[in-house]
């Protein structure tokens, strides 16, 4: 009891008014949850679920534009020192890492850092945000566990204010607009107040299915008392307990260093997948494919494939399983039938709008296809050729 005493009392007080600050701030689209009015599709810059798309090849009917207007920053001064400490004490964690933590706290680090990876991307995000697939309840729980670790706010939160960034990505109803440069969409969207045109398209988000899980209310209403005690208080009494690590290796190493990377590692997604990369299936959008991202993600950096067909539960065209671990985990719960009803798109589609939209990076499609070059069949490598008329 001690110990936990003693974490407990190491909390800076500040992080946890933060916490309260970005978990109230983050719910004031909620008083609207039981709205099922649509947002209105004129407004719509982007496609949130496969039945809003108005073209053959899945689309918008209308180019998506990118703007920001220059409405005022508010900053919200506590986030911004909560958030200075949390860097700082990251910091000093990542040295601990390196020179001081035992073995067995490195490896703990990193497993927590997979499964808080996890509950963001195949829980809130693929799973909650773009309803690709379906999971029943003793995945959904696993998946909510492994989101609370992560400290994101709770999953109906972050749902919520990723629809909104699909609804309407980069304009100023996209909670990170891109448009507003690169540490505005990395970190800097949480230390200003939101934008007024966020709130009130948000009003008309459709969030039932959200409020329809009991075990998303359930951790929405207990957040504020499950979260400390998943990211910052296990995280530390854990290695002491069971290894004999110390206190401050514990808690800057497993809790804060680990905490602080996934929040970066998931803020990459908004940052660098929105500026660097090619963009094979939409040029006329920010995302784009960045495999830096995708291999600290866990997937995610496949990103204009993902803007461009959000419902697909892989969020890339291959699935690549060596950098979309995040697919495998869904595959693996598929296979034992607690994954169902995967989404996916054909290879039709795919190419059509690749053809269409697409900045011509997209690879070829196969052996012979009509954009393969004669310079490129002589330069292959052919193990064991024969001529086509010996078939």
């Amino acid at each position: 009891m001690s110990i936990l005493y003693s974490v407990i009392q190491s909390v800076p007080s500040l992080l946890s008014h933060c916490c309260k600050l970005r978990y109230f701030c983050s719910s004031f689209f909620s008083k609207n949850k039981f709205v099922n009015m649509p947002p209105n599709s004129v407004d719509a810059n982007g496609i949130l679920f496969e039945s809003e798309a108005a073209t053959p090849d899945m689309a918008l009917p209308t180019v998506p534009v990118q703007q920001a207007d220059n409405y005022p920053r508010k900053y919200v001064w506590r986030n911004i020192i909560a958030f200075t400490y949390l860097h700082i004490a990251a910091l000093y964690g990542g040295y601990l890492f390196l020179f001081s933590a035992k073995w067995q706290t490195d490896i703990f680090a990193y497993v927590l850092y997979v499964m808080s990876g996890l509950g963001i991307t195949a829980g809130a995000h693929r799973l909650w945000a773009h309803k690709s697939y379906k999971a029943k309840w003793p995945l959904r729980l696993i998946l909510v566990f492994f989101n609370t670790l992560a400290f994101q706010d709770s999953a109906l939160d972050w749902a919520r204010d990723h629809r909104m960034h699909h609804k309407y990505s980069e304009t100023d109803a996209d909670p990170h607009n891109a448009t507003r440069g690169f540490f505005f969409s990395h970190i800097g969207w949480l230390l200003v107040r939101k934008h007024p045109e966020l709130k009130r398209k948000g009003k008309g988000l459709d969030l039932s299915d959200l409020y329809a899980d009991p075990i998303l209310r359930f951790q929405k209403k207990y957040y504020l008392l499950l979260m400390p005690i998943t990211c910052f208080i296990l995280p530390t009494i854990i290695p002491v307990y069971f290894w004999g690590e110390t206190f401050i290796n514990a808690y800057f190493v497993a809790a804060m260093f680990r905490y602080a990377f996934i929040l970066n590692v998931t803020w990459l997604v908004n940052s660098a997948a929105h500026k660097w990369g090619d963009k094979p299936y939409d040029k006329n959008i920010q995302p784009s494919e960045n495999i830096s991202v995708a291999v600290f993600a866990l997937g995610e950096g496949f990103h204009n494939y993902h803007h461009t067909f959000p419902w697909d539960y892989k969020t890339a065209e291959l699935g690549n399983n060596r950098l979309n671990f995040t697919t495998t985990f869904i595959n693996f719960f598929a296979k034992i039938g607690w994954a169902y009803d995967l989404k996916t798109v054909s290879d039709e589609i795919v190419k059509n709008r690749a053809m269409r939209t697409g900045d011509g990076t997209h690879h070829l499609w196969g052996w012979g296809d009509k954009d393969h070059s004669v310079e490129e069949k002589k330069a292959a490598i052919r193990i064991n050729p024969k001529d086509e008329k010996d078939d």
